[in-house]
Formats: C-alpha cells, sequence, structure tokens
C-alpha cells in the first residue's frame, strides 16, 4: 500500500461511527435463546378484556457484525401459533433503534417502531392505520433483571394521551451467557 492508500483507508475508519457506543449495544444482552410467555389481548380497540396466552421461544441473534439484530418468535398457545421476526436495525447518525417486525402468518412488516434506550428502558413508536383509525403505537422494552426482559405494546386513538396494552411478552433466559 502506499501513502495515499493508508491516509484514505484511516479517513475513512474516522468517518464511520463507532459501534462500540453504547446505544448501538442496546440489545447486546438479548442476545441468545429465551423461554416466552405471552399474552395478546382479542380484538383490541373493542373494549375486549380478553387476553390469549402463548408459549414458547424467542431466540436473538447479531447480524452485520453486531450492527443489528434478528429476533425470531415462536410461540402457540389456545388460539394458534404465533411464528415472527423482528429486525432490529441502529442507526449511527440519530443515534435510535428501527423495530421491524414482521407476522408469518401473513408475511407482511409491519410499520416500523422508531425510539431508543433511557436507563436500560426502550421506548419505541409508529403510526399506524388499525381498522381504518389512526393508531399511535407504543412497544416498551424494560429489563426485569439480568435474566428477564418484559416486552408491552400498547395502542392510542388519543395520540398518545391514553394507551391500551394489548400485548405483554415476559422473555426468560434459557442459555448460559
Amino acid at each position: 500500500m502506499n501513502k495515499h492508500t493508508t491516509s484514505f483507508i484511516v479517513m475513512l475508519l474516522c468517518a464511520m461511527p463507532s459501534i462500540a457506543d453504547d446505544a448501538a449495544r442496546a440489545f447486546d444482552s438479548h442476545i441468545g435463546t429465551w423461554h416466552t410467555t405471552l399474552k395478546v389481548l382479542k380484538d383490541p380497540l373493542t373494549g375486549s378484556t380478553t387476553w390469549l396466552s402463548y408459549e414458547g421461544t424467542t431466540t436473538v441473534r447479531p447480524v452485520l457484525h453486531g450492527r443489528a439484530n434478528l429476533a425470531e418468535l415462536e410461540v402457540a398457545g389456545e388460539a394458534g401459533r404465533i411464528d415472527g421476526v423482528s429486525l432490529r436495525l441502529y442507526n449511527p447518525r440519530s443515534g435510535q433503534w428501527t423495530l421491524n417486525y414482521a407476522n408469518l402468518a401473513n408475511g407482511m412488516l409491519t410499520t416500523p417502531s422508531i425510539g431508543g434506550f433511557d436507563g436500560g428502558r426502550g421506548e419505541f413508536y409508529s403510526d399506524e392505520k388499525i381498522g381504518g383509525r389512526d393508531v399511535r403505537v407504543r412497544f416498551v422494552i424494560e429489563p426485569q433483571g439480568p435474566d428477564v426482559i418484559r416486552f408491552e405494546q400498547a395502542f392510542s386513538i388519543d395520540s398518545g394521551r391514553t394507551w391500551e396494552v394489548n400485548w405483554i411478552a415476559t422473555d426468560t433466559r434459557v442459555d448460559a451467557r
């Protein structure tokens, strides 16, 4: 390599955002296999109080050298199965994560939720159309200890003044780190 090539490579490396940044590593503790218990509100935004229960496994693995990760959800319960994937992508420019979820029953991606972590708690938001209504979606990720994580999704039809929780998952680590 000549002097100019070396200088160019050094400039490129210096210009690249560091993935050692804490925000970029927010999901590192999620890597592994988890036992998942899930409650899903039947018919959200209808006043329903009926919850459906599921149990199964979530597997999270890093992709692209840890700059993203993929979570695979496989649960079964009284209403059948839920198989889904979530691709979590970090944006080094904004310092935020984008959560991209697809339910494999219909093969469709939902609207990405965007947000980040503060003190270990993650909050992510998106705006969707559900049943012809404008719905604000909030997804919260909160560690309950080193080997337990709680996930909660809620909908709001009044721009976030009130929320209806419709998805509660608790993941307990299965594999040793």
